[in-house]
């Protein structure tokens, strides 16, 4: 049957940013596939939600509360899964994100911020999984990156160069862990998550934003778990290297943040 290469069945993965949003839909949608899953977030009572309904699965979770934006604070979850399930297989790198500003504001600490928290953060991960996922024959990488690393549009500076960074590191990655490790990532579009808040409360934007969504509604949370399923199980087995577009069919940017002139 062609749904079982979408199974993980024995399969241990590690999600960050799992509290809420995109990170919590992958959580739950890699427990309902067959897989325990290490998740962690900075605020415990998300994670706790999150893992009830790891359980009611009839899988595993192992709850981590942690501030991934300290870096030395990454690498050890590769170990607590580790610790936890006797195993890793799949890594999810979703934390990250940065809320947009015009250029000029963007001073080159915040940029480097940026980076740190996209990019940086899916690295320490990845490096620091990669003789686990080894130890058990090979895995597969997931990082989340954005349609905003490749459509231009002012007030993104920051987030839009993080998040093409983390595309390409991504496939950079995937030529270094190749045969045995498989990297990909995702580029999110528009997605109902809090990190949308201001846009879906309000009825204009949120109708400019999906009349200018090829097609036409912004995206689930479970929409990109499903890619992640897809990506991690052994039905992408024969996909690396590649940056999967789930974005509703974007050519460009679906709303103008209104900044002016210079």
């Amino acid at each position: 049957m062609i749904l079982d290469r979408f199974r993980l069945d024995g399969r241990v993965a590690v999600v960050t940013g799992a509290g809420r949003g995109i990170g919590a839909a992958t959580a739950v949608a890699l427990a309902e596939a067959g897989a325990d899953v290490l998740i962690t977030a900075r605020t415990e009572d998300d994670l706790r939600t999150v893992a009830e309904r790891i359980a009611a699965t009839g899988r595993k979770a192992e709850v981590v509360v942690a501030d991934l934006s300290d870096l030395d604070a990454v690498p050890p979850q590769a170990e607590r899964a580790v610790e936890a399930f006797g195993r890793l297989d799949l890594v999810v790198n979703n934390v990250g994100g940065e809320m947009p500003r015009p250029l000029m504001k963007t001073s080159v600490k915040r940029l480097e911020s940026a980076f740190r928290f996209n990019v940086s953060t899916a690295h320490a991960l990845t490096t620091a999984a990669v003789p686990a996922l080894l130890e058990d024959g090979g895995g597969a990488i997931v990082n989340i990156s954005s349609v905003m690393g490749r459509l231009p549009a002012r007030g993104y500076a920051a987030y839009g160069t993080a998040k093409a960074a983390l595309a390409h590191y991504t496939r950079l990655a995937a030529a270094d862990l190749a045969p045995r490790i498989r990297v990909n990532a995702i580029a999110v579009g528009s997605v109902a998550t809090s990190a949308l808040e201001l846009v879906l409360d309000n009825d204009e934007l949120r109708t400019t934003m999906e009349q200018n969504t090829p097609l036409r509604r912004i995206g689930d949370p479970e929409d990109i778990a499903a890619a992640v399923v897809y990506l991690a199980s052994p039905a992408g087995s024969y996909v690396t290297g590649t940056v999967l577009e789930v974005d509703g069919g974007l050519p460009a940017p679906n709303l103008d943040l209104g900044l002016p002139d210079l």
